[in-house]
This record gives structure tokens, C-alpha cells and sequence, in this order.
């Protein structure tokens, strides 16, 4: 196995994690809720009265985020990523993942992040299985097809 040392970015990762985690923990401590996407989107199909403000404006800021940082950082800061599948691959991607975080009953965010710091057991199991599928499917689609 060899890193592709260019494209290595332990500190921008670090950091990254970093901000998840502490965003997480001050989530919990200031709302009570965990910080699970899915589960933050899926509250809102169908919205309970009272609830969908928070919700639309998380997410709305979760898309915001990139595009002010983009317009913050210095020129040539970051590279847009290269994104090798075609429009129908990422839209099947897309709709599997949510498949998979409605049988899973929550998403990486909320179990790898929130559910693995709280030890829960149901969380461990769920992250293996995300991360066993994964590599699996890495796995198959580069070494096999």
C-alpha cells in the first residue's frame, strides 16, 4: 500500500474532526439532542409545529458553510474535489445511503459521532456496519469490476 502523499491531509482532517466533535458536544449540552443529519432531516418529513425552524436552519447552514469558507479563504486555498461517477451514480449513491440511514436508524454523524462518545452498543454496531460496507464497496468496485 503506498499514501498519496499530495492529496495526504492529516491536519485538515484533525482539524475537521475536531470541529465535529466540539460541535457535537456543544449541541447535546445546549439542546438535548444529538447532532445526527438524518435524523434532523427526517424530522422534518412531516415537520411537528414548533420544530421545523431549527431544523431548516441547521441545514441550511450545513450548505451555507462551504460557500463562505470558499469565499473567505485565500485564493487557490482549497481544490474543488474530483468527483469520478456520473450524475445517475451519485443520485443512486445518494437515494442508498438514505436507504441505509432509515434501516440503520441514524446516520455516521449521529452514531459514529454522538453514539460511539455516549458508548452506546446499538451505535458501535451500526458504525462497523457503515464502515464494513464501505470498504467493501471501495473494495469491489476498484478491485473486482
Amino acid at each position: 500500500m503506498t499514501i498519496d502523499w499530495i492529496h495526504f491531509t492529516p491536519w485538515a482532517s484533525l482539524a475537521g474532526g475536531v470541529l465535529i466533535g466540539v460541535a457535537s458536544a456543544l449541541f447535546i449540552l445546549l439542546n438535548g439532542r444529538i447532532l445526527g443529519i438524518s435524523g434532523i432531516l427526517g424530522g422534518l418529513l412531516p415537520p411537528k409545529s414548533g420544530d421545523a425552524g431549527w431544523r431548516v436552519t441547521f441545514l441550511l447552514g450545513m450548505a451555507a458553510a462551504p460557500l463562505v469558507f470558499a469565499w473567505l479563504a485565500p485564493v487557490g486555498f482549497l481544490q474543488a474535489p474530483r468527483i469520478e461517477a456520473s450524475n445517475v451514480v451519485l443520485i443512486v449513491a445518494g437515494l442508498l445511503v438514505g436507504l441505509g440511514t432509515r434501516y440503520g436508524s441514524g446516520c455516521t454523524s449521529g452514531h459514529g459521532v454522538c453514539g460511539l462518545s455516549r458508548l452506546s452498543p446499538r451505535s458501535l454496531v451500526a458504525t462497523l456496519t457503515f464502515m464494513g460496507a464501505g470498504f467493501l464497496t471501495v473494495y469491489v468496485l476498484r478491485h473486482v469490476i
